[in-house]
């Protein structure tokens, strides 16, 4: 039997990553957290902080002037970060999100033209795939985009899409041969500056309130024919493959989460009196504690050996990145929830910070594919 038990240990670089975002996180980003939720305003301060330690779009290669992280480190990144603000932890997870398209079947010309922007924090990048009556059917979508000379004309709306307005650039998914279903779809870089893009208005959400979720309009916007990502008709596959990798980054948003409420509620219990004792030394609370860091470590484990598949881009990626996604969530639902109850009376409060994160909890089931759309997945690509 060989004796290379790496594989269970985290690198030093991983572990030394994780130190500096817990350290920048909790010095720059938890301060702001509850304003930012409470305002339902989007957390600058947060990108800024980011920005500044060039943690915004670690994913982004070296060779576009990124910092070339790994999967399992951009995973690291989002986790520390949504510990902090799950709204926060948005900016890395979307920024991979919306140019993974161009990075996995762009031209060499659009990834010399979109990465080098984004790394730098110039810009952010968005992602549209869903419409109004395409959710977990998104092949069912209606946005055209219509050939003209050397131009692609898109007309269409896209909803749901994150940090909407924010972002300068978006991938958009749209059908360019309404005969072939999923394989008439291409993809596409807009830009938040062409003509006939707007937004609508912010959506008035349970949970993560600083990522603003708004609706994408594209009204007659002609687009040069270059900023096609991959061939015509391949942006249906593009998607899919890049919700393959980006559905662990949800994973690891749901873990932040649920581990910033474990941490919450095991310092609370330590510190909350009754019947002249801390409710940490009943049974029943301790039974609580030990399920949800469990759960929690089972999640962590599970993103994380999905995180080595989506590096190695391993044939059974599709299984468990829906898998790590499915499972997290679910966990960092109940972790959450659990930590409400484990604060009694003031868990139910915004003055405390749990309340919040089971808020913020709760979209980690639905988007990206809701967990019913996950095992749909993992059942079709059981390993």
């Amino acid at each position: 039997m060989g004796k290379d038990f790496d594989l269970y240990r985290l690198s030093e670089e991983h572990d030394m990553l994780r130190e500096t975002v817990r350290a920048l996180a909790e010095a720059k980003i938890t301060p702001f957290a509850a304003a930012v939720d409470e305002e339902a305003r989007f957390p600058r301060e947060a990108l800024d902080a980011l920005v500044a330690a060039d943690l915004h779009a670690v994913h982004v290669p070296e060779s576009y002037g990124g910092a070339g992280a790994d999967a399992l480190a951009t995973v690291i990144v989002i986790e520390e970060v949504a510990r902090a603000c799950g709204s926060s932890s948005l900016i890395p997870a979307v920024n991979k999100l919306g140019s993974l398209p161009v990075i996995l079947s762009g031209s060499e010309e659009l990834k010399q033209k979109y990465l080098g922007p984004l790394a730098r924090g110039e810009a952010m990048f968005s992602y549209c795939l869903s419409e109004p009556d395409a959710g977990s059917d998104a092949a069912g979508m209606k946005t055209r985009a219509v050939r003209d000379g050397d131009s692609w004309v898109l007309n269409g709306v896209k909803r749901w899409i994150t940090n909407a307005g924010e972002s300068e650039y978006y991938t958009v998914m749209a059908v360019t041969d309404p005969e072939k279903r999923s394989k008439g779809i291409s993809a596409f870089v807009v830009e938040k500056s062409d003509e006939g893009v707007s937004f609508g208005a912010p959506e008035k959400k349970l949970g993560i309130k600083g990522s603003p979720t708004r609706e994408v309009y594209l009204d007659n916007v002609r687009i040069p024919a270059d900023r096609m990502i991959g061939a015509e008709g391949t942006g249906f596959a593009t998607a899919m493959k890049t919700l393959d990798h980006t559905r662990i980054t949800i994973a690891a948003q749901a873990l932040g989460i649920a581990q910033g409420a474990l941490d919450y509620a095991k310092g609370y219990v330590k510190e909350r009196k009754q019947f002249g004792k801390p409710i940490a030394d009943f049974q029943g609370v301790q039974f609580m504690l030990a399920d949800m860091a469990m759960k929690l470590e089972a999640a962590r484990q599970l993103t994380y050996a999905a995180a080595a598949k989506s590096e190695r881009v391993d044939g059974d990626l599709t299984f468990f990145g829906a898998a790590a996604k499915c499972f997290a969530s679910d966990v960092a639902m109940e972790v959450t929830t659990d930590a409400v109850q484990l604060l009694g009376g003031y868990g139910y409060t915004r003055d405390y910070p749990v309340e919040r994160m089971m808020r913020d909890a709760k979209i980690t089931q639905i988007y990206e594919g809701t967990n019913q759309v996950q095992r749909i997945v993992m059942a079709r690509n059981l390993p």
